[in-house]
């Protein structure tokens, strides 16, 4: 069994829909965390104006009862407030106002216009807007639950804004999670958020915007998830690729991916054996994936977001009709947006690991899988 998903929706269109299959019967969901989780994604300082018009929450329109999964397909839909501001822009039904031609550097604006043949980049920017991902949390919060009910908690911070960063690389303690989740910046330090506040702030001032990067964890997988047989079942190969499917990220990299200026005895993870921890290691250099495999190591994954196109002081562009030079167009963004990025990487990656977890231990049954798991464990110990 394999978990997948498709959505719809534009960024100011009525609302944002998902049906996603896979998850097998019996798995109580609760909603409230869900909306927690889309509540979460709309923090964090350095947000636009439009966290403040909407309230997302999940609408779930099938493939429950009673608030557990019935091994349906699941539909959901998170609608969009601001819709009613821009309904006589953007509807399946109404197309008014001027042309969206002053291409944006660094948007699909250009690029989707010219592949598919339009002449008015709304119809390319309106799907590549980061507003879709709140539908990804949502279905991201599902995966979370899934995989909380075999004992995996996954984590995030922010590690970076701008060239400021702080790079933990081991999962946040409980009294850290607590801190990152008051956090506007998600993060544990608060003197590190002074700073990082003084960077946007500036960047705010002179017109601009400023990336960063975040950090996902995921402590309590069992070895094995994942394949070395071919490149498309690597699983560090995917998680890769489901972040940089997230608009903005431009890189991953998987534990210490990008210290390979180190020599090789500093860059491996030593194996070691006792009765009490059966085999184990005393570093995480790998980030918990070797071979395109989960190595019972917590996962560790970075992304690195860059910083947002859209942006009050505009890059030179050409104008999509006339091919004159011109500035990028710019309408209501956000100066920074890493705490939110961070809570849709916490998603995707989610989603790709109870994917994995689903193909090793999956079945129609919560109590299915739970057998396939206890006899996995049983063996490899």
């Amino acid at each position: 069994m394999t978990l997948r998903y498709l959505t719809a929706g534009e960024s100011h269109g009525p609302g944002l829909v998902a049906i996603a299959e896979g998850f097998p019967a019996g798995l109580a969901v609760d909603f409230a965390e869900v909306n927690a989780d889309l509540a979460r994604r709309q923090k964090g300082y350095g947000r636009g104006g439009r966290q403040k018009i909407e309230k997302d929450e999940a609408q779930f329109l099938a493939g429950l009862r009673g608030g557990t999964t019935l091994g349906a397909p699941i539909a959901l839909v998170v609608w969009n407030k601001d819709h009613e501001n821009w309904k006589d822009l953007v509807s399946p039904t109404a197309r008014g106002g001027r042309k969206f031609t002053q291409v944006r550097p660094g948007h699909a604006d250009l690029a989707g216009a010219l592949k598919y043949g339009l002449d008015d980049a709304r119809d390319v920017l309106e799907r590549a807007s980061a507003r879709s991902t709140a539908v990804t949390v949502a279905l991201g919060s599902l995966a979370k639950q899934l995989l909380a009910r075999f004992g995996v908690r996954v984590s995030s911070r922010v590690v970076a804004i701008g060239p400021r960063a702080r790079f933990p690389d081991v999962p946040p303690t409980d009294a850290e999670r607590a801190a990152i989740e008051a956090s506007d910046l998600h993060v544990d330090d608060e003197a590190v958020a002074a700073e990082w506040r003084a960077l946007i702030d500036a960047e705010k001032a002179r017109g601009g915007s400023i990336g960063g990067a975040f950090e996902i964890y995921a402590e309590g997988l069992p070895i094995g998830l994942g394949s070395h047989v071919h490149p498309d079942r690597k699983l560090d190969a995917r998680l890769a690729g489901a972040l940089c499917g997230v608009q903005a990220i431009k890189a991953a990299e998987i534990g210490d991916g990008t210290q390979v200026g180190r020599p090789g005895q500093e860059f491996h993870d030593a194996i070691y054996w006792s009765k009490e921890r059966g085999f184990h290691r005393t570093t995480n250099r790998a980030g918990g994936i070797e071979g395109g495999m989960t190595n019972g190591m917590p996962v560790r994954v970075r992304g690195y977001m860059k910083p947002i196109p859209t942006m009050l002081t505009p890059l030179a562009t050409v104008d999509l009709a006339t091919r004159e030079a011109t500035q990028a167009r710019y309408e209501r963004s956000d100066v920074c947006a890493v705490p939110a990025a961070t809570i849709v990487g916490e998603a995707v990656v989610a989603w790709e690991l109870a994917n994995a977890f689903l193909e090793k231990f999956g079945g129609d049954a919560i109590v299915d899988v739970e057998r396939a798991l206890e006899a996995y464990v049983a063996r490899i110990r």
